[in-house]
C-alpha cells in the first residue's frame, strides 16, 4: 500500500429484532467499554468471508444470540485512523438466545424496545438503520446459486452431467456454508448434475439435510423444456413465501435467466459460485434482491 493510499476497512452487522412483551419490537444493542458506547452489533470481515457470514458471526460472537438474516437495510461509512470503515447491515431475527460472555470488546448487551433503543444508541447514523428494519415486512429468503467452478468440458470425456467440480470449485462450495447459514437455509434443491449437487453438499452434510435432485433443472432438460423450469421455480417460490422456510436452489448458467424470471427477478449474470438472494414476502412479492460473488 502506498503512503497516500487510504486504508479501507469492511465490516458487517445486524439490526436484530424480536417481539416485545407489550407489542413493541425489541432491538439488540451492545455496550463497548473501550468507547463507553451503545451500538448495533458488528465486526470486521475476515479473508474469504462473505458479508452476510460476517454479520451472522460477529453478532453471535458479541452477543451470544444466533440470528437469521433478512433484508439488507443499508451501510454507513466513517473515518478511522488513516482510512475509512464501511459497515453493511441486515435486518435479522433472533433464532436462539445463547449466553453472553462479557469481555474486553463487549461487556454488556441489552434488548430494548425500539423507542428506548433509538434513544440509547450513541451514533446518530445507526438510528435510520433501525427505522428501516422496523419498516420492512417479514420475509423468507430464496437463494439461487450458480454451481461452483467445474472441470472444463474440454478436459472431461465422460457424460457431461457427471462433470465434477475442480479444486477451486470445491473450495467455493466450502466457503458457501457460512453464507447459507446466515440466511438459515433449511431446504436444498439442485439440478441432478454432479457439479450442482456437489456445490451444496458441504452444507447439506454439516446440517444433515438432503439435496433434492430435479432433472427439470439440469442443463440438458431445461434447454428442451424451459416452461417446466418456470413451473417448478414458481412452485418453490410459493412454498418458500408461504412457509417461511429458507430455500437454496443450485443451477446452471444457461438456465439461470429462466429460474430468476420465474421468481420475479430480472435476469443478470452470476459467476460460478455466486448467490442471488431474493427476499420474498408472504404474497410472493420480491421485497429485496442481493448478489454475493464468490470470495475466491
Amino acid at each position: 500500500m502506498s503512503q497516500n493510499a487510504e486504508k479501507r476497512i469492511t465490516a458487517a452487522g445486524c439490526v436484530v429484532l424480536r417481539p416485545g412483551p407489550d407489542g413493541e419490537p425489541e432491538v439488540l444493542l451492545v455496550h463497548r467499554p473501550r468507547y463507553d458506547d451503545w451500538s448495533l452489533p458488528k465486526g470486521k470481515i475476515r479473508a474469504d468471508e462473505s458479508l452476510p457470514g460476517c454479520a451472522m458471526r460477529e453478532t453471535s460472537e458479541e452477543t451470544g444470540v444466533a440470528v437469521r438474516l433478512g433484508v439488507p437495510v443499508g451501510r454507513i461509512s466513517y473515518p478511522v485512523g488513516g482510512g475509512t470503515k464501511t459497515v453493511y447491515y441486515w435486518r435479522a431475527q433472533a433464532v436462539k438466545n445463547g449466553r453472553h460472555h462479557p469481555g474486553a470488546e463487549v461487556d454488556n448487551i441489552a434488548w430494548l424496545p425500539v423507542s428506548e433503543a433509538l434513544r440509547r444508541i450513541t451514533y446518530l447514523d445507526e438510528r435510520p438503520l433501525v427505522h428501516r428494519a422496523i419498516a420492512q415486512p417479514d420475509t423468507a429468503p430464496l437463494l439461487i446459486v450458480r454451481h461452483a467452478k467445474a472441470m472444463l468440458r474440454s478436459n472431461w470425456s465422460k457424460r457431461d452431467q457427471a462433470r465434477p467440480l475442480d479444486e477451486r470449485g470445491r473450495r467455493q462450495s466450502t466457503l458457501l456454508m457460512p453464507l447459507l447459514e446466515a440466511y438459515g437455509v433449511q431446504r436444498l434443491v439442485s439440478s441432478t448434475s454432479v457439479r450442482c449437487v456437489k456445490t451444496l453438499q458441504p452444507y447439506a452434510k454439516a446440517h444433515r439435510l438432503e439435496v433434492e435432485g430435479w432433472t427439470t433443472l439440469s442443463e440438458e432438460q431445461a434447454i428442451q423444456d424451459p416452461r417446466a423450469v418456470t413451473t417448478v421455480m414458481e412452485r418453490f417460490s410459493k412454498q418458500t413465501a408461504q412457509s417461511g422456510t429458507p430455500l437454496a436452489v443450485c443451477g446452471h448458467r444457461p438456465v439461470l435467466p429462466t429460474m430468476l424470471e420465474a421468481v420475479g427477478v430480472p435476469s443478470r449474470p452470476l459467476k460460478p459460485g455466486a448467490v442471488l438472494v431474493a427476499h420474498l414476502a408472504a404474497d410472493m412479492d420480491v421485497v429485496a434482491v442481493e448478489i454475493h460473488k464468490p470470495r475466491i
